[in-house]
């Protein structure tokens, strides 16, 4: 992997787009609960400007780890305790998520709550670093050229910039869509973990991309209750 970036060979055909599309594609399926938990964390602020930033630079250091994964993947891979650990920091997200859910208030904003704009920062970079040990592996998987990776990945981050303001806006919406994200989050963690413990066992993606769908539909299945006042009533 080293080596192609030190003396890359660029070969763009038909095949070489068509591989780009479904790196791409698989961006886009692989990161909607990715995105979901990020929007989650960065509404973890309460003023706006601080979530945007918080997913502006948040992002950049995800960039920066994602490409030195992409890196060193075929490093990495020889190692099973990137993945024990990207699994249980997941399955934490998560429990920290859903222990915090009877100290929200009027079900207003995030269950995830940060006093400075640097608590949430690393938070998003490592967040998605740990997504990443799945799909970046799957991406390799695929394409056998370092810079379709790279591309693939970068096109993916900025994709995931722009959808994760999009989820802030939709979990303020939808009753249950933000449970619905850390459900997957977790489901991520496990799938983790099972490569690791039980490899055997891995359930295949498909299954992965149909569990998140199902959960997603239900995310989406009930909104938000809006209180009208009547002002009529004194």
């Amino acid at each position: 992997m080293l080596e192609q970036i030190l003396h890359p060979s660029i070969n763009v055909g038909i095949d070489t787009v068509f591989i780009l599309i479904i790196l791409i594609a698989l961006e886009a399926v692989l990161s909607a609960d990715n995105a979901i938990a990020l929007a989650s964390i960065a509404q973890g602020l309460k003023d706006e400007q601080e979530q945007i930033y918080a997913l502006n630079l948040g992002l950049l250091i995800a960039y920066i780890l994602r490409m030195t994964l992409i890196v060193t993947a075929t490093w990495i891979i020889n190692y099973w305790q990137f993945e024990l650990l990207g699994g249980l920091y997941l399955l934490w997200l998560s429990y920290r998520y859903f222990t915090n859910s009877d100290e929200e208030e009027e079900g207003e904003g995030s269950k995830l709550h940060f006093t400075t704009l640097w608590q949430a920062i690393p938070m998003i970079g490592f967040t998605d670093l740990a997504f990443s040990l799945d799909s970046v592996t799957t991406a390799i998987a695929v394409a056998d050229e370092v810079w379709l990776i790279i591309a693939g990945g970068t096109i993916g981050v900025i994709a995931l910039r722009f959808l994760a303001q999009l989820f802030i806006r939709w979990i303020q919406e939808y009753s249950h869509l933000e449970d619905a994200g850390f459900i997957t989050v977790a489901l991520v963690g496990i799938r983790l973990l099972m490569k690791v413990i039980y490899p055997e066992l891995v359930p295949p993606e498909w299954l992965m991309i149909t569990l998140i769908m199902i959960f997603f539909t239900w995310g989406f299945s009930e909104k938000q209750e809006v209180e009208v006042t009547d002002s009529s009533e004194s």
